[in-house]
Parts: C-alpha cells; structure tokens; sequence
C-alpha cells in the first residue's frame, strides 16, 4: 500500500461540509442556516467580545505555529486548508497542556488549538489527521453553534430553580449535545480527507485512548471492543450507555473508531477522493427536509446495525418524527404545495 507522504493528496476543489457531515450534523446545520440572521448575530455578539479575548489568551500564553515555530504543524494547516480549499488558513497554536486534545475556536476569524498532549503523543501523519479534523470544524461553521449550546448551558444554570423552565432548557440542551457528538463524527471524516491515510486516522483513535503505546494494541481487537460496548447483553447497562452520554460532548473512543472506519470502508470517501461530492454553490438551495430525511435513515441504520437491546425498543420512533418534521419544513419552505396537493 502507497504511503501518503509518497504520493500528493488530492485537492477537493469547492467542496461543501455537506459532503463529510453526518447526516444528523447535517440536517441541524442545514435547518439553523435557514434561520436569516441568526449566523450574523451570533458572530457579531461572539467576535466582539470572546473571540478577541480568547485570540488574545492563546497569543500570550501559547505558541503562534508558523514557518518559524512548529513548520512541520504549519506545513500541516496550510495543506490541510489547500485539500479542502479553504478560503483562508486559520492561525494554530499550540499550547502546554498534558490533556489529548485539540480545539477550533472563533467564528469572525476562527483560529485552531492544539494541546502538547497531542503533539507529544502523534507521529507527523496522526498529526495531519487531528490538523484537518479542526479545519473540519471551521470549514462547517460549528463554532457558531457551540456557542449557543454553552450559553444555553450558562442559562440552565442559572434558572436551575425553575423546575419547568429548567426541564424544557436541558432537554433542548440534551438534543445540541447529541449533534454535538454528531459534529465530532463529522469532523473525523474532514480529518481523513484531508490527511488521505486511513491507518494514520485508525492509529490516532486509538491513541486518544490508549496513550502512545501503540505496539501493544491491536486495530482488530479495538474493533471487537466496539462491538462488546455496542452489544451489551444487559438492558441495564443500555441504560447506563445513555446516562454516561449525559453532559458529553464527544463520542466514545471506539464509536469513533468504529464509525470512521465504516464510513471509510462504505465507498463515499472514494467517491469524494474520485471528484464526487457536494459543491458549496449548493449550500443555499440545500433542502431542510431532505436533510432531515436523510438523519432518520442514518440513525435507522445505525440502530439496524446495533445490537443494544435498548435499541429495538426505540427503532422507527425518531424515523417517524424526523419524516414527519422533514414535511412540515417542506410545507413551511414551500406554502403553496398543500393547495397544489389538494387541487389533485
């Protein structure tokens, strides 16, 4: 198998985040850019304050990467930007922090931050494939919504002494965090593009949690894993499943693992590699029904797939409502389509 250092990865000239996002990714940043205005005022409330602030921090406190400091990083940013024709190269910096993990932050002027503990731990390709993960992130605009998930959870907080009003905020905040999750998803696959080495993305996974003593796992047996958490013979501990994603904003390990290594296996990542995929000058007409219709078939086969006894329980229930919330935005983006329905 060619290495991708030996060869160029290929430029994915005009290619829309549609084209990576998970379905379930999709169909909310699809709705929320429906909404006119609501972008703008998140940005400018945002840029004024925060974004600066936090610029700032990271300017003081971290290390700017640049042709000068962390080249190899900057060689990373500035092909990642190119595979993905980014209009512009976001700043990244590289902060002292021993946690695995890494960050775009902003939404005027997005900027990418990345821990030592991800820098010490990844060999140079794992580490192209964390760079175009966050890259993923800016080029889908996801800052945007993360802001509002935690000024939601500032809000909770705060009217904790509201029953009724705190039970409705954590239930909306329940769905954000769930897309959120779906968001990470997403930006693996942005992080795969972008590095086109399946085997580095693999590895990178599985040091997030296994630490950098990769001679002692096994990608085979990391995949057993995921299927032993998936099949989970109690309904007990189906239940603990979902009480464990409760305030998580990241998938597990080996769900990303797993989830990856499908999608790369599936063949869309060979057809975006090939030049077949979704264009930015179609992210306007996107349709919010068709999105949402392709979320409910997403998550019908994911649940087709498991084997989570909890699972069966629930299978064809969020199928039914997201067809029936894919109609009414087809009715609400369309009036006239009811009185031509029933002119037939």
């Amino acid at each position: 198998m060619t290495s991708v250092p030996d060869r160029a990865r290929v430029r994915l000239p005009g290619i829309s985040s549609r084209a990576y996002e998970h379905p379930a990714d999709r169909s909310a940043l699809v709705a929320l850019r429906k909404l006119t205005g609501f972008d703008t005022l998140l940005k400018l409330l945002n840029g004024l304050f925060n974004e600066r602030a936090m610029r700032l921090n990271f300017l003081a406190s971290g290390v700017k990467v640049s042709e000068r400091q962390f080249p190899h990083i900057h060689e990373m940013l500035r092909d990642g930007a190119y595979v993905l024709d980014m209009d512009t190269v976001p700043e990244l910096y590289v902060t002292q922090a021993p946690l695995v993990n890494a960050m775009a932050l902003g939404t005027n002027s997005p900027f990418i931050v990345v821990n030592t503990g991800v820098v010490d731990l990844m060999d140079a390709e794992e580490l192209r494939f964390i760079v175009g993960h966050e890259l993923g992130h800016v080029l889908s605009g996801h800052a945007v919504y993360r802001t509002m998930l935690y000024n939601l959870i500032l809000l909770a907080q705060r009217i904790a002494w509201m029953p009724l009003g705190y039970v409705g905020l954590r239930a909306i905040i329940w769905g954000l965090e769930e897309w959120y999750r779906k968001s990470e998803l997403s930006c693996d696959r942005a992080g795969l593009l972008a590095g086109q080495d399946v085997d580095a993305a693999r590895r990178a996974l599985m040091k997030t949690a296994g630490g950098s003593k990769l001679a002692e796992m096994n990608a085979d047996a990391f995949h057993d894993q995921a299927h032993e958490y998936d099949a989970v013979p109690d309904l007990r501990d189906s239940v603990l499943k979902i009480l464990q994603l409760q305030g998580n904003t990241h998938p597990f390990a080996v769900v990303r693992f797993a989830e990856l290594d499908r999608w790369a296996q599936s063949g869309e990542y060979e057809r975006i590699l090939s030049g077949d995929y979704l264009r930015r000058d179609g992210d306007r007409t996107a349709s919010v029904g068709e999105a949402l219709r392709n979320a409910a078939r997403a998550y019908q086969d994911s649940w087709n797939r498991s084997e989570d006894p909890l699972i069966g329980i629930f299978r064809g229930a969020a199928e039914n409502a997201a067809r029936t919330g894919a109609g009414l935005f087809d009715r609400l983006s369309n009036p006239n389509r009811g009185n031509r329905d029933n002119d037939n």
